[in-house]
């Protein structure tokens, strides 16, 4: 059978409703996943009106209720936005209140068991501080209700696969991050990611954080004092990686087959090279956590929203690679 999806629709105010409705009517995605979404119904049919959506809409309480035939939405209904209040392409505490009770129903649902993995679509930070939500993101969010303490992020694209040891931190802080002990750290519970999606072979390569990987010492010490030592250490104990790698190789390398992955020590090295390759393709998975999470990597572009003519293609991706993996995680949670 089919993996059973969740795909939470995002901010209703912004464009992850119109993605949603147009990835639940992606042929590959119906393909190779169920979806069921949750969101809010007259958003949705609001939604499917402005894009001409050829599907059928179908309210169900449970994933369970669904009928995951072609041309159906199925639909789990919070019912938590109020039309009166409600302005598409405006950030409102009230979208980011709903955002975050979309995320938290998914959640739930996977926690029970009762979906394989969950899809997101984009939510605003400023909506849910007006929402008087605090978080600042899905990462956080779903750290914190499925109770795992340092979710990591890993990016994937045409299987090009990359983590991050720093994200949401000033250029200066990250170089202060780089350090062995949290290397060490990072790649081994990478490598227990990379298990629980069935990636069990082949080496993971840490990027290098100065030019030319240092050159040993003359552009900056990080390598020869941190990054060295700690891949040494950790081959040492038995772990497969190699590095230090020169940025502006490593991710080349990984693309071609010579790595399974790649930490990237800090926010931009990684985001560049995956995003430069494929934006729209460019899928985050959450790891470390006991369920699994895919999510498109773009905003709620409230710009456009409502027009229509939001793209796709990352939610329909962030679906089939949730669908990709979901196999492998459930297996390995099972053993």
């Amino acid at each position: 059978m089919k993996p059973l999806i969740a795909v939470p629709i995002g901010d209703p105010a912004g464009i992850g409703p119109e993605i949603a409705v147009k990835a639940a009517a992606d042929k590959e995605v119906f393909k190779k996943a169920r979806c069921i979404i949750i969101g809010d119904r007259k958003v949705i049919e609001d939604a499917m009106a402005f894009t001409k959506s050829p599907l059928k809409l179908n309210i169900v309480q449970n994933p369970d209720e669904g009928m995951y035939e072609e041309n159906v939405l199925n639909l789990i209904d919070l019912d938590n936005v109020d039309m009166n209040e409600f302005r598409i392409g405006e950030i409102s505490g009230m979208c980011g209140k709903a955002a975050y009770e979309y995320i938290e129903k998914s959640i739930e649902l996977a926690k029970s068991g009762e979906v394989d993995a969950v899809a997101t679509a984009p939510i605003n930070k400023e909506a849910l501080k007006a929402g008087n939500i605090n978080f600042i993101g899905h990462t956080e969010i779903f750290g914190e209700l499925t109770g795992t303490k340092d979710p990591l992020t890993m990016f994937e694209v045409r299987g090009l696969r990359v983590f991050f040891l720093t994200r949401h931190v000033s250029l200066r802080k990250a170089c202060d991050m780089v350090t062995k002990e949290r290397i060490k750290d990072y790649v081994k519970r990478c490598k227990e990611v990379l298990k629980t999606l069935g990636v069990q072979d082949g080496t993971m390569a840490v990027a290098g954080l100065n030019p030319h990987s240092g050159e040993h010492g003359l552009f900056g010490d990080e390598e020869v004092t941190h990054i060295i030592p700690a891949v040494e250490e950790l081959r040492a104990e038995g772990y497969d990686v190699a590095g230090p790698i020169g940025a502006d190789s490593v991710f080349h390398l990984a693309l071609k087959g010579r790595f399974n992955s790649v930490l990237s020590l800090y926010h931009d090295q990684g985001h560049i090279a995956t995003k430069t390759l494929d934006f729209e393709r460019t899928i985050s998975i959450t790891g470390g956590m006991p369920i699994l999470r895919t999510s498109v990597d773009h905003g709620t572009a409230m710009d456009i929203a409502g027009k229509g003519i939001a793209s796709e293609v990352s939610m329909a991706e962030a679906i089939l690679i949730a669908a990709k993996y979901s196999p492998y995680f459930t297996n390995q949670k099972q053993t």
